[in-house]
């Protein structure tokens, strides 16, 4: 026991989001004392706010085609997911005693679909391995092993052997991520790609008329293909909102990527949506043959290919009347509607962020390289991914590779 004690070190874990918790989980069970501090008066905020609607926790998609999933950083963010992927994540949380299923489109979900009882059985478990929390403390500076926070208005100075920094991105801030650490680090030699919108919506330009009557539609059954300045596609099918000022929802953010590249690039991005993904150009014409005299277009496409409401509010707004007029064009205008954005939507609002300390300023165990001692995991480090499960995976994985780093960097 006094070999233990000697041996046993300090860890402070700042944030107490997932990225954070696996991370003093991990330290924890390498026979280190943990103190886990957060801004906010409690554990994992945004990610309890992210389960109302039904709690994605990974992805059951196998592994080459996962890692992809974090674009140009798959190569180093391997290191942390190929261990714990998203079966093994499943493994860990039915070890909490929480069950999962896969639903149609591979998601995973706690078979209760709620992040509250996962939540719950969590902190419990690292309660009782000795992890300790300190709430409602918002650090304001650094060095390699202290800490000054503010609580209450009062500093709080908190030392350590080793330092594990998970305080998110910058999406949501009034649950915790607001980016406030950037300066701090900044400040410290520690490159930081800026903080920017990811699975976000998007600002474009409509006519009055759309914004007036269709503002808030559904666009279902559609395909958005995103073309890329050297030739290459992305083609992806599902639904999303138009928004009085722009578009909202699941299939938009699969392409939010793409198309703040662009903005940020060009000043401006654009993509095709094809209203009916189902069928062929050819198949479509052949529908379109079938028509009759003195009908006028609505009726027309909504007789013959069941189209109507905002998609053709969409296809007034990107062509003129002409082009529609004979079943050849009208076929090709269909199934490559062309729209514009010119802005994301802030921050302040999106599901995550892109951006975030860079892969060059920390070593392979998350550690800065300006700051020895100090760890780096979760959302704060420069990675973005979909939603569908991603996002969480690698803040869990992260948060375990820097929980080995800190065993590794105690023990040398």
């Amino acid at each position: 026991m006094q070999k233990a004690l000697q041996t046993q070190k300090t860890v402070i874990v700042v944030g107490a989001g997932p990225a954070g918790l696996m991370a003093a989980e991990g330290i924890c069970a390498a026979g280190h004392r943990v103190q886990v501090y957060d801004a906010k008066p409690s554990a994992c905020r945004k990610f309890l706010l992210a389960g109302v609607g039904g709690m994605n926790i990974t992805h059951s998609e196998a592994y080459p085609e996962f890692i992809q999933r974090y674009y140009e950083k798959a190569d180093w963010l391997a290191k942390a997911i190929q261990p714990f992927d998203g079966e093994a994540l499943r493994a860990w949380i039915h070890d909490l005693g929480v069950e999962t299923f896969v639903g149609t489109s591979g998601r995973v979900f706690p078979k209760d679909m709620k992040a509250a009882p996962l939540l719950r059985n969590w902190l419990k478990r690292l309660r009782g391995s000795g992890v300790e929390f300190h709430m409602r403390h918002k650090m304001i500076s650094l060095s390699a092993n202290s800490l000054v926070f503010d609580h209450a208005g009062e500093q709080v100075t908190a030392q350590a052997d080793a330092i594990v920094l998970a305080m998110g991105g910058a999406s949501w801030p009034k649950l915790g991520s607001d980016g406030a650490w950037v300066p701090v680090l900044s400040e410290k030699g520690v490159t930081v790609a800026p903080l920017q919108s990811a699975n976000c919506g998007f600002y474009s330009e409509w006519s009055e008329h759309l914004q007036t009557r269709f503002a808030g539609s559904p666009l279902k059954d559609v395909a958005f293909r995103f073309v890329f300045r050297n030739g290459q596609e992305v083609s992806k099918k599902g639904e999303c909102i138009v928004t009085r000022d722009g578009m909202e929802g699941s299939l938009i953010y699969a392409f939010s990527k793409y198309l703040r590249d662009d903005i940020h690039a060009f000043g401006e991005a654009s993509l095709l949506m094809d209203f009916l993904p189902q069928q062929s150009e050819a198949q479509t014409l052949k529908k379109l043959s079938n028509t009759k005299p003195k009908e006028s277009l609505n009726k027309y496409l909504k007789r013959t290919l069941g189209i109507s409401g905002v998609k053709i509010a969409l296809l007034h707004e990107s062509f003129p009347k002409d082009v529609l007029q004979t079943p050849d064009s009208l076929a090709r205008c269909l199934k490559a509607v062309p729209v514009r954005f010119y802005k994301t939507k802030p921050i302040e609002e999106v599901i995550s962020s892109a951006g975030g300390v860079s892969e060059n300023s920390v070593d392979e165990r998350l550690m800065l390289n300006a700051m020895p001692g100090v760890f780096c995991a979760g959302e704060m480090l420069d990675w973005e991914a979909p939603t569908g499960g991603y996002l969480l995976t690698a803040c869990f994985a992260t948060g375990q590779l820097a929980a080995k780093g800190v065993e590794e960097y105690l023990r040398s």
